[in-house]
């Protein structure tokens, strides 16, 4: 474990793995850098990369300073950035997907290019009506310290298989899962509203954006309208991919985008 500060103090604990150029892996909801799907797929991308797997503040091994906002996340992001040497490529998953977006507009040359995810905004309004009465349950159950309760009830809200929610307390990652519950208040503060287009249109770096065939319908809506204001972005299908995507369907798009002239198909079978 290896360690930076961030802007306002924070101590952020994170990884690398492999070598080549640097990018910063950005997870999403209740994911930490030890969990077994996180460390997978770091160490995936890091057959072409040098990646840096961190603690999203309040996660982990990692500290945190109150109160919360995006801009400190964008700045911790900055901070890993220095670490890779002053640049470096971004990729983010989900709510991470929206932070990555998030640096690459504030971040400048620092960011050399962002690829992203499924993308966790809320697809429409009706969309976001739901999510904020999903987020007051959440909320009030983090106020009452039933964290495996809210973290239950965030998934369920937005709409993962109730197997799958079943079976999370038989997950190695439980009891840190847990631990990190009042994390969920950040996500929701990144995803809660519809995709800020005018603003993301902004970003001068290469960008990818790529979503799931099988992930919810709500993500492709998201995918489309942030490519569509973003000129210069690059739209990709993963045929047969979900929400849980496999970094080894990533990777070669990865190399493709990042290490070879930028260049980007715009479908991946």
């Amino acid at each position: 474990m290896k360690t930076t500060l961030s802007k306002d103090g924070t101590v952020l604990a994170y990884d690398t793995y492999g070598s080549g150029p640097a990018l910063i892996y950005i997870t999403g909801a209740t994911c930490f850098r030890t969990f077994m799907p996180v460390v997978q797929g770091a160490k995936t991308i890091s057959q072409a990369f040098t990646v840096y797997n961190y603690d999203r503040r309040g996660r982990g091994d990692s500290g945190d300073t109150l109160p919360y906002t995006i801009e400190r996340e964008v700045d911790d992001i900055a901070a890993l950035i220095e670490a890779a040497g002053g640049s470096a490529y971004l990729y983010g998953h989900s709510s991470g997907a929206v932070l990555a977006l998030e640096a690459a507009l504030r971040l400048g040359d620092k960011v050399k290019g962002v690829a992203i995810y499924d993308a966790a905004y809320a697809g429409d309004e009706e969309e976001r009506a739901d999510y904020e009465i999903l987020a007051e349950r959440v909320y009030e159950l983090l106020r009452a310290g039933e964290n495996a309760k809210a973290i239950r009830c965030f998934y369920k809200g937005i709409g993962m298989p109730a197997m799958f929610i079943m079976l999370m307390p038989l997950m190695p990652g439980w009891k840190t899962m847990k631990a990190l519950a009042p994390t969920l208040a950040y996500d929701i503060a990144l995803t809660r509203d519809l995709p800020p287009v005018e603003r993301l249109a902004a970003i001068n770096v290469p960008t990818y954006i790529w979503y799931g065939e099988k992930s919810p319908a709500s993500m492709h809506r998201v995918a489309k309208r942030i490519a569509d204001a973003l000129s210069s972005a690059k739209l990709t299908e993963f045929v047969g991919q979900d929400h849980m995507v496999s970094e080894k369907r990533l990777l070669p798009l990865l190399v493709t985008c990042f290490k070879k002239n930028f260049t980007c198909p715009c479908r991946s079978d």
